[in-house]
């Protein structure tokens, strides 16, 4: 028997240490100890019946950087058991998301499938020394038999069987002898345990499913309960770090692998992560998905890795996140403001400032000579004078926003107005002398003049206006598309709903708005797929893959304004 794994009440001693949390606490003790002999091995587990989310992010994060920290391994195993729910495009995405966000697994990419054969076996095992028996209760009666958390179970009536019985029965079982669901493999272990966990819990199932990797050489497939324990254990995993879910399984786990009187990896719960706005039930992502709330597991709203990454934010952000909101035992909510604040916190040093206008207003500088191109320079991004500059073209035709204008300012409206001076970014210094309006009076067109020795911005004189509008050349303006999106659900806690109600209920109607009239500077005529962008005053902006030539496509990422950083304050 290998040694024995940390008790509960050690964990609970270790949760308030030195270290930066409670499971280096525990990882740093068992190195003392030599419970490991040094050793540190995780693994991240998903099952492919979904795309990965941002709460997966977390365990990503946590399992593949305590391996980098403490110089140990950390493998990237699927938990196929349930070849009903998975498929090839669940396990293909989760393979790029993990190496998205900056993981590597090297030569450790393990699924549960591979071991079947070897869980086959050791489900003898356990049958031959009396720990598992074949019962064929239905499903309804096993729930039944089971009890609850107030009364004690019942025996099955084929708990009883004989060994040489069972053995046949499940022989027959894999052999495809009897009907989906007639029979299943139970664990005999105390139908009177106060763990429900413990009642009995059944190990195999007869379905008959084509699986992704096996085909359909199975027919019975293991259950989770009996599969997770065994695969941490078949893969010498050193600390199977798991969410607070799992913390009542612990001692199934931990019983199977006495029984077999094999390896013991130490099991681990923390806090699995929560956000405002959203939900992060793959069940509930999948309806979303199936019901058509959203265009798919990858669209902008979703909290998947994917859909994330694909709305423009970056891995380094995420990474940063996660290590900010840190390790509990403790469940809570974060504000989805925190997750914007990291994401603002890294496009603010590596996103190039462009010019966008999407609702535009034509300016026509008449004091500009007709037909004249100037190319002026542009500071990419002021946090980081190493990223360069770039030229934008400037001519007697410019956009403004519409919204940079107004007839009758109020006292605090610094931007542009009849007779009033402002910078144009990058440009000149402009004067509103005549306003241009159609027949039913809304305003077309403005007329200004140019002061040409301020080119750049700079005047001899010295002299400073309070207001710095951005533009682009009308004759050399890219038109495009821009999607600017907002929570996706309205409530802070969409699961918690009036009863009779549905969680979709809460979906905000306006999550998504798509402007057509964009105008974009010339440098963003042909962008690449994920290139992210602040335009200057919107906020950050990502090119979508529904971009094409000359037609670009954005998707809002974050807005400028930071609420997380104002909540700190």
């Amino acid at each position: 028997m290998t040694s024995s794994s940390t008790s509960p009440e050690d964990i609970r001693s270790l949760e308030y240490g030195t270290g930066s949390h409670f499971i280096k606490n525990i990882i740093n003790e068992h190195n003392r100890n030599g419970r490991f002999d040094g050793r540190i091995h995780t693994r991240f587990p998903p099952e492919p019946n979904g795309y990965l989310h941002i709460g997966h992010a977390k365990s990503i994060c946590l399992n593949f950087g305590l391996a980098r920290e403490y110089g140990g391994l950390c493998n990237l195993r699927f938990d196929d058991t349930n070849p009903v729910k998975e498929e090839q495009e669940y396990i293909d995405a989760i393979t790029q998301d993990v190496r998205w966000l900056g993981f590597d697994w090297e030569d450790r990419l393990y699924y549960a499938s591979d071991y079947f054969e070897t869980m086959y076996h050791f489900a003898e095992q356990l049958i031959q020394s009396g720990h598992a028996y074949v019962c064929d209760l239905t499903p309804e009666e096993i729930r039944e038999y089971r009890g609850t958390l107030k009364e004690p179970g019942r025996e099955s009536p084929y708990r009883n069987r004989t060994v040489s019985e069972n053995l046949d029965l499940f022989r027959r079982m894999r052999a495809g002898e009897f009907p989906d669901g007639l029979r299943t493999l139970r664990a005999k272990i105390d139908m009177g345990s106060g763990n429900l966990n413990m009642r009995d819990p059944v190990m195999y199932r007869i379905t008959r499913a084509t699986h992704p990797r096996t085909g359909d050489a199975w027919c019975i497939y293991p259950m989770y309960d009996w599969a997770h324990g065994l695969e941490d254990s078949i893969e010498r995993i050193t600390h199977s770090i798991c969410t607070l879910e799992f913390e009542d399984h612990r001692p199934l786990y931990d019983w199977f692998l006495e029984a077999l009187d094999t390896y013991r990896p130490q099991q681990i719960e923390f806090a699995r992560l929560a956000l405002t706005h959203t939900v992060m039930s793959k069940r509930k992502l999948l309806t979303l998905v199936k019901e058509g709330f959203v265009a798919g597991w990858d669209d902008p709203r979703m909290p998947t890795i994917s859909g994330l990454r694909r709305r423009g934010y970056s891995p380094e952000a995420i990474r940063s996140f996660c290590e900010k909101i840190g390790v509990s035992k403790a469940n809570s909510t974060v504000d989805y403001a925190m997750l914007e604040y990291c994401v603002r916190e890294h496009l603010n040093l590596t996103a190039p400032r462009v010019m966008a206008v999407l609702d535009p207003l034509k300016v026509v500088i008449t004091s500009y000579p007709d037909n004249q191109v100037e190319m002026l320079d542009a500071l990419n991004n002021p946090e980081d004078e190493t990223m360069g500059y770039r030229t934008v073209p400037f001519s007697r035709e410019i956009y403004i926003e519409a919204a940079d204008f107004m007839d009758n300012p109020p006292k605090k409206f610094f931007r542009l107005a009849p007779g009033r001076e402002i910078r144009l970014k990058h440009a000149y210094y402009i004067v509103c002398d005549d306003v241009i309006r159609d027949k039913s009076g809304e305003i077309v067109e403005l007329r200004c003049h140019h002061d040409p020795e301020s080119r750049g911005g700079w005047t001899k004189d010295g002299r400073k206006v309070q207001g710095t509008l951005h533009w682009v050349s009308a004759s050399h303006a890219v038109r495009g598309e821009v999607r600017l999106y907002d929570h996706l659900f309205l409530t802070d806690d969409p699961l918690n709903v009036p009863e009779g109600t549905n969680f979709t209920d809460s979906i905000n109607p306006n999550s998504i708005s798509t402007i057509r009239t964009a105008l974009f500077e010339q440098s963003l005529e042909n962008v690449n797929p994920e290139a992210r962008y602040q335009f200057i005053r919107h906020g950050y902006f990502c090119a979508d893959r529904d971009s094409r030539p000359g037609y670009p496509v954005f998707n809002r990422t974050v807005t400028l304004k930071d609420t997380w950083a104002k909540l700190q304050k």
